[in-house]
């Protein structure tokens, strides 16, 4: 699972990011995916790397239009040099027809937040990702998202758990 960009390990896949945003008591935010019922509707904030984007930017700008949190609101913490990937399972790939991609690959950041709850937008930019938000427990945060995500924040919470109190 290397970055390389000579040899891509995952060709088939929708180049991703996804953010890990800690505040100061070291619980992570989750969000309530918009208008999707069911046990599995968080999930981090992620989205698509534009071509030619920087994917620490890509971070950033999706934090931001899935949040509302702007860059001087964070302050960066680590990243996870990797891609981490799945699969869409064929129920999510009937619904894609057109779309080219597999499943996504992945590059992860972690950042401390450094402002107050009340700097959360969700409306910020439409299309509305988020309904509702929550702190949690990041070893718990696996459990709350779709199964056939799980295994890539099992990954992301065992490499950012030192951002996390015991």
């Amino acid at each position: 699972m290397s970055a390389d960009p000579v040899r891509d390990p995952f060709p088939d896949h929708r180049p991703n990011v996804g953010v890990v945003l800690f505040n100061a008591a070291g619980q992570v935010w989750i969000g309530k995916r918009y208008a999707q019922g069911g046990p599995y509707a968080w999930q981090f904030p992620q989205g698509g790397i534009d071509p030619g984007e920087d994917p620490a930017a890509a971070a950033l700008r999706e934090l931001y239009e899935e949040t509302g949190v702007t860059e001087d609101l964070v302050e960066p913490l680590g990243g996870i040099a990797d891609w981490l990937a799945y699969d869409f399972p064929p129920e999510v790939l009937s619904q894609r027809r057109r779309n080219r991609w597999k499943g996504q690959k992945q590059r992860w950041f972690a950042y401390r937040f450094l402002g107050a709850d009340s700097c959360f937008d969700l409306k910020a930019v439409p299309p509305q990702e988020f309904e509702a938000f929550r702190w949690e427990a990041l070893a718990a945060v696996p459990a709350l998202v779709i199964p056939w995500k799980r295994p890539v924040y099992e990954a992301v919470a065992a490499q950012f758990a030192g951002h996390a109190p015991d």
